[in-house]
């Protein structure tokens, strides 16, 4: 992030966002860590000086916020929050929120789709498959071989995520029921030993990259939040070719979505330099172990500033006319 948008989120009028709703909890399997993130992001704006207010749209109706909220603060994970369904309903609503519009939303969430956007553009994925039955076991060992991930399409946070190696059959189709408990379809990718990186865009720029360092590789989802084994660098020690070829490629992947306002990226690194895009998280964590914030801190920015820069780039897809005519 460039030194200007430092200055500019710190001369910020905090009173200029208006009265902002901070929507968090949900209806995902991702509620915990989402009132955890909405917690932390509602302080920090509170401290920052800005007219915020929780919401929860599990516990009140979203269409509520109309006349109450200028701005909304979306800080919900997984369905019905990241995959463009309440970004929808804020567009209807005519309130500007954070984050991707509709449309990268919807495509973002739906790890399948997302490949092939990128796939299209000609930017790095893993070879994979789609799977929609565990007795596509056969099917994914022939094509893919016996080291694969195994993930819900539609999914976030590690959830019904399987890691395999060199794994028979069976714990394959195993490992595609599991995945198959959370969505009807199923991501299988080749599995890339390597070192595992994010990188935060904001505003169509990256941050500092991300080396996630876990024990075995596993960054879960009780790695993600709640156990301490998992260590992180920041900006990691990369080449610097690799580090511009990786940060370009991300922001090009953001771009290819659609998506706007903010996002976190997750890539894997082989040992030549070549690297593969995994996904694109539209609503990543804001918890204290969650990484955009430490991107940030990397560029001078500290957690409170980072709320209310993401907090000032809300928008709409589409600006409703002044007038219908009936």
């Amino acid at each position: 992030m460039q030194e200007c948008d430092k200055t500019e989120t710190c001369n910020l009028d905090p009173k200029s966002l208006g009265r902002v709703a901070v929507l968090m909890g949900g209806m995902s399997s991702e509620r915990k860590v989402s009132l955890s993130s909405g917690a932390g992001v509602l302080q920090a704006l509170r401290d920052k000086g800005v007219d915020a207010q929780p919401f929860d749209p599990a516990l009140e109706p979203v269409e509520s916020l109309r006349g109450r909220f200028d701005r909304v603060m979306i800080s919900l994970h997984g369905r019905f929050g990241e995959d463009g369904t309440v970004q929808g309903v804020l567009e209807y609503l005519q309130i500007p929120y954070t984050g991707p519009g509709v449309a990268a939303s919807a495509i973002a969430m739906d790890k399948a789709m997302t490949r092939r956007v990128w796939t299209a553009c000609g930017i790095p994925v893993a070879r994979g498959m789609v799977v929609k039955s565990a007795d596509e076991a056969d099917e994914v060992l022939a094509r893919l071989g016996a080291n694969v991930v195994v993930k819900p399409s539609g999914e976030g946070s590690s959830v019904g995520v399987v890691k395999l190696k060199d794994a028979t059959r069976d714990e394959i189709a195993a490992a595609l029921s599991e995945a198959l408990r959370f969505d009807a379809t199923v991501l299988v990718e080749e599995r890339i030993f390597g070192r595992e990186l994010t990188v935060a865009v904001i505003d169509g720029k990256a941050l500092p990259i991300v080396e996630i360092c876990a024990p075995d590789g596993t960054y879960d989802y009780y790695n993600k939040y709640f156990g301490d084994a998992v260590h992180y660098e920041c900006p990691a020690k990369l080449e610097d070719d690799v580090q511009k070829r990786i940060c370009s490629t991300c922001e090009e992947a953001f771009a290819a979505l659609g998506a706007r306002g903010w996002g976190r990226i997750d890539v894997m690194l082989r040992e030549d330099g070549s690297f593969i895009l995994l996904e694109l998280n539209t609503s990543p964590g804001m918890t204290p172990h969650s990484l955009v914030p430490m991107a940030a801190r990397a560029v001078g920015l500290d957690y409170g500033s980072l709320c209310v820069k993401i907090l000032s780039l809300a928008g709409l897809d589409h600006i409703k006319p002044e007038t219908v005519e009936s």
